[in-house]
């Protein structure tokens, strides 16, 4: 689970980092940093919703505040 998590958190930031990229080259002339942050608030959206269904159906559990 751990692992799965880490993927997703990795593939938010790529495309942070693409937008970014994509902001600075194309000087705002193209949809391409539109789109990749579109795919970051996907990806945010599906990593929660994984979340949700991980715990739900008992694959996480909560560890509480130590």
């Amino acid at each position: 689970m751990k692992i799965v998590v880490a993927i997703a958190f990795i593939l938010i930031i790529a495309s942070l980092a693409s937008a970014l990229v994509f902001l600075m080259t194309d000087k705002g002339k193209s949809n391409r940093t539109v789109k990749a942050l579109a795919f970051r608030v996907g990806f945010s959206i599906a990593l929660f919703i994984f979340i949700l269904i991980s715990y739900s159906l008992g694959w996480i559990q909560p560890t509480g505040i130590r």
